[in-house]
């Protein structure tokens, strides 16, 4: 009987600690899952290396190296950073690989760059365009502060996680629905200062027009969300914020949504497609209360939904 009574206590234990492997592997696959299926988007504004601005570069650049290693965004769209700086960040972020060129094309003026994380994605398509009446023709628009847009078309990196095939049959030639793709754009809009309120205006219209050239043709080909991030100089509720979003209320598929409810600044993340937002932030990083920029990043994160 006793033995009976240690046999069914040593049964117990064993089927407790199966059970609590089991939960414990199942959790691993959800928060592996889970990372594979959200992504964080960063836009930010660096301030330009300008010799009268304080803090100067030389202390700025190191705090924004560690700013960025410390939230480690999957996806940042930078602006205002001038080729030395952005080949400086590009040098100490070694986990990123960067696009994007300056607002007169190579190496001139302000960049419009992308980062994104190697080890996540890979590079299928970018290019940039004008905002200006003639948008393939790089450096048009006005003579000084011209500005531009840098996108990229990036797709995911497949990793199944451990103990799980590929979602790819082993012959995958002319199949396609498991592919995994979005655009990032990235771009700084004209100030008002410069009284370019109608640039501006119209600005967001080619932009919106270009996102939408993306669009799926047929519910056979997979939709591939859209992210757009920029300094935008404007406010949320205006204008140029209307025609992108609307005015909140619309289920117009040619618009865009906001990250902010309500839209908030005038640094910008908005998005469509088959995603949805999990958390917002603007970040407050300084150092002694001295900060890397005169803006201060924004942050979302992103889950996918499409599967």
């Amino acid at each position: 009987m006793k033995h009976s009574k240690k046999r069914k206590v040593i049964h117990i234990m064993i089927w407790l600690s199966l059970a609590l492997c089991a939960t414990g592997d199942a959790q691993g696959d959800r928060e592996q899952e889970t990372g594979r299926l959200t992504i964080k988007v960063m836009t930010y504004n660096l301030k330009f290396a300008s010799p009268t601005f304080k803090p100067s570069w030389s202390f700025r650049r190191n705090w924004q190296v560690d700013m960025i290693k410390k939230y480690s965004p999957d996806i940042i769209g930078t602006q205002e950073g001038l080729k030395d700086q952005i080949d400086f960040l590009m040098d100490k972020l070694t986990e990123y690989v960067v696009v994007g060129e300056g607002r007169k094309g190579g190496d001139d003026d302000e960049h419009m760059a992308i980062f994104f994380r190697r080890d996540k994605f890979r590079l299928r398509e970018m290019a940039t365009f004008q905002l200006s009446e003639t948008p393939e023709i790089l450096g048009s628009g006005p003579e000084i502060n011209p500005r531009i847009v840098t996108w990229a078309r990036l797709a995911v990196i497949n990793r199944p996680a451990d103990g799980k095939t590929s979602p790819y049959p082993q012959d995958y030639r002319g199949h396609w629905k498991n592919t995994r793709e979005f655009y990032v754009f990235n771009t700084h809009f004209f100030t008002s200062r410069s009284g370019y309120n109608l640039a501006k205006l119209n600005s967001a219209k080619l932009i919106l027009e270009r996102i939408n050239a993306f669009n799926r043709f047929g519910e056979w080909t997979k939709d591939r969300p859209v992210f757009l991030v920029g300094d935008f100089n404007a406010r949320p509720g205006g204008e140029v914020h209307r025609t992108f979003v609307g005015n909140g209320k619309s289920d117009n598929p040619l618009l865009l949504k906001d990250s902010a409810q309500p839209g908030q600044g005038i640094d910008w993340i908005l998005y469509k497609g088959n995603v949805k937002v999990l958390s917002y932030e603007k970040i407050d990083y300084n150092v002694d209360g001295l900060y890397p920029s005169d803006h201060k990043p924004i942050l979302v994160e992103f889950k996918f939904l499409d599967e």
